[in-house]
């Protein structure tokens, strides 16, 4: 076939035709299903590849502004003259109509089927807010050694320049972990802020304790509590099964004993081998019936010690012009031959002398109480500031900052572990400006807050160390490996393990072998950081301050994992259920300990208590701390999906069927238990320190 033109020129038909023919990719974008995720703008797309790029595109179709809706999903044609070859990243960028305003949208992935054949996937689930065009490279995870086109490289280097200025390492208290520094939640970057439904839901929870608070008069009370029931008539609207199963039990020895074991400080509590040389407790002063004696339970492995010395000296709070008090205890509890762990012995103070008596359960009902009640307000302090925030949110924090500092979205260890980083740096944003704060409620209202904190926070770092963070070496280490009935011990290494065995078969699918974790500078970043800003350099924690094995990445990673997940829900979930009942969890007592036996009654314990404001802000914000939002995302739920990679997919099936299995274990131990242990169950453990 043949064209003739005016001027006589004679063109062949087919070969133009021929080479007028385009190559089509189709582009399907999915839309983020969140509140607001959606978009009225014009959406651009260029297709970057080994052998070239596509033009700028509209995306436009049939649907219209439809298109970028939350929880859309559109397909589109991008045409170029050639094939682009082997897609390597893509560039997004949206504008605005002439009438509509600047707004967010949160693209979920972009996937692209070549005309080859094949299809790549782009993860982005990130919110754009701006007119800029924005680089995303295509899902298979690359380790930096193996990145090799420079187009790669390129947008690498510039997503990990962009990160530096965005995630910068700030100074809030010397001697304690680092922190990210922002001016305030709304400063940090829009990828690590609460969802709407997250902050509304937070911020309601808040503002109808605070409400209820005032309304009854008690927000600004100074008064004591004058009797028991006064404080069971506040609560009473406020309760879990667990809360009213706490304030039956508070007094009995059996359930003092327990919470070691099971309460939301399961961390402290060590076998007994040798007796402290400041506790001198001898066979004469405890019966343990028969022909036994202390030193042979110590040797059966039967006689354990909480120790809190971490507290003594620590200058205590003014709270309503009162000096509170805050005491330093030494526990001694046997295992019985029913398997109850009793407690046998209670000093108060750490040096030994005869205005610190020694108290045994064989004293008066109030001054046995008295003594129990000042470890209970020793326990809580030690357990809010070392146990929960810093070996949980400060921690996460360093972990979360580290990685968004250092890892690329390409890299396999952003995608294995940026699920656990959700929420985290806004809900620490939060906890510096609402709780822990100059006007912050643990400040104002335990006995530990203010200089004290700071205090218990440096010397609670010096005791962190790696094997601490790890619970099959923390167990060991403390001599628990055989104590019955220690749900946290038998739930928290099965978790563990299921763990390590998730992260063991990702790595090693990336990993080959020892040489190329050694050769990824990005990684060795990563650990870098987290041990000059999270361990302060401190070579005795044994942090690894690089990694030279495949094992040794794989068993940090799983302590991250487990850290930011299955520990922060054992030491967390827990809070209102121990403490919503006050008498059994005091954050602050206003009245020192008895220096002699026979002084105390029930009227000097309710002169001990806190105060009324005091009791009510602390509950009122521990059951803030203790509810889970409706969009929390639960161990081994990734909605974001980062791997495209076949195997990794296989695996994280394979962690979530195990997960199930756990959960179902551990729901049938419960059912015929009187008190049940959930925090670890994995239905109820979230991704990540989100609360």
């Amino acid at each position: 076939m043949k064209l003739f033109l005016k001027d006589k020129t004679v063109i062949d038909w087919i070969p133009l035709l021929a080479s007028m023919k385009l190559v089509n990719y189709i582009v399907t974008v999915a839309t983020g299903d969140l509140d607001f995720a959606g978009t009225f703008h014009n959406v651009y797309i260029k297709l970057v590849g080994t052998d070239g790029a596509s033009k700028r595109t509209w995306l436009e179709s049939l649907k219209g502004p439809l298109s970028f809706m939350s929880g859309a999903v559109a397909s589109f044609t991008v045409s170029c003259s050639v094939s682009i070859g082997k897609l390597i990243l893509i560039e997004i960028d949206k504008q605005p109509h002439l009438i509509s305003f600047e707004n967010s949208w949160f693209p979920a992935k972009v996937e692209v089927k070549s005309p080859e054949g094949d299809t790549y996937n782009f993860p982005i689930h990130r919110w754009i807010t701006d007119s800029e065009g924005h680089l995303f490279r295509e899902g298979t995870a690359l380790g930096i050694f193996e990145d090799n086109h420079h187009l790669g490289k390129y947008s690498r280097d510039q997503e990990l320049k962009q990160r530096e200025e965005d995630y910068r390492w700030d100074v809030y208290v010397e001697g304690i972990p680092h922190c990210m520094r922002s001016e305030g939640p709304l400063d940090l970057p829009d990828e690590v802020q609460f969802s709407f439904t997250k902050s509304t839901e937070f911020l309601f929870t808040a503002a109808t304790g605070l409400v209820e608070l005032q309304l009854k008069g008690l927000s600004d009370c100074t008064k004591n509590w004058p009797n028991i029931d006064a404080i069971h008539r506040v609560f009473c609207c406020k309760r879990t099964d667990m809360s009213e199963y706490v304030q039956k039990h508070w007094k009995e020895d059996a359930f003092f004993g327990y919470q070691f074991l099971n309460g939301v400080n399961p961390m402290l509590i060590q076998r007994c081998s040798v007796l402290p040389n400041n506790f001198p407790v001898s066979d004469d002063m405890v019966s343990f019936g028969g022909q036994c004696s202390l030193a042979g339970e110590m040797e059966k492995g039967n006689i354990f010690l909480c120790d809190y010395k971490r507290l003594d000296g620590l200058k205590t709070n003014i709270i309503n012009g009162k000096k509170q008090y805050l005491m330093a205890p030494l526990v001694l509890l046997h295992k019985t031959p029913d398997d109850q762990l009793m407690p046998i012995a209670i000093q108060l103070k750490q040096i030994p002398a005869d205005d610190n008596p020694i108290f045994f359960p064989s004293d008066s009902e109030y001054d046995w109480l008295t003594a129990k009640i000042f470890v209970r307000s020793a326990d809580f302090n030690e357990y809010e500031l070392n146990v929960h925030l810093l070996r949980t949110h400060l921690l996460a924090e360093v972990f979360a900052v580290s990685l968004l500092r250092n890892m690329p979205m390409v890299h396999p260890l952003y995608k294995l572990l940026v699920p656990h980083t959700r929420y985290t740096l806004q809900i620490n944003n939060l906890a510096r400006r609402l709780l822990i704060s100059e006007t912050g409620a643990f400040t104002m209202f335990a006995a530990s807050g203010g200089e004290g904190m700071r205090t218990l926070l440096k010397r609670s770092l010096s005791s962190v160390t790696y094997r601490s963070l790890c619970i099959p070496d923390d167990i060991a280490e403390r001599g628990l490996e055989h104590v019955p009935n220690f749900y946290y011990r038998d739930d928290g290494l099965k978790l563990w393990d299921i763990i390590h065995r998730y992260v063991n078969g990702v790595l090693s699918f990336y990993y080959k072998n020892d040489s190329e974790v050694q050769k990824d500078s990005e990684l060795q970043k990563w650990i870098s950081d987290i041990f000059e800003h999270g361990f302060l350099s401190q070579a005795g924690t044994g942090i690894p301050e690089i990694f030279t094995t495949v094992a040794e990445l794989v068993k940090f990673v799983t302590m991250v994992i487990f850290t930011c997940s299955g520990q922060h829900s054992a030491v967390n979930t827990g809070q209102f259920d121990y403490a919503g009942w006050m008498p059994n969890n005091p954050l602050t007592l206003q009245r020192p300990p008895p220096t002699t036996k026979g002084t105390t009654s029930e009227a000097t314990m309710m002169k001990t208590f806190p105060d009324v404001n005091a009791t009510v802000q602390i509950l009122a914000t521990v059951w803030l701390l203790s509810r889970q939002s409706t969009d929390s995302v639960f161990l081994g739920q990734y909605p974001e999906e980062h791997f495209s990679e076949k195997m990794p997919c296989k695996l994280i099936k394979h962690f979530q069927g195990e997960l199930q299995v756990l959960s179902a274990i551990i729901n049938a131990r419960n059912n015929i238990l009187e008190v049940p242990y959930t925090y670890l169950d994995p239905k109820v453990v979230e991704n990540s320190v989100a609360i």
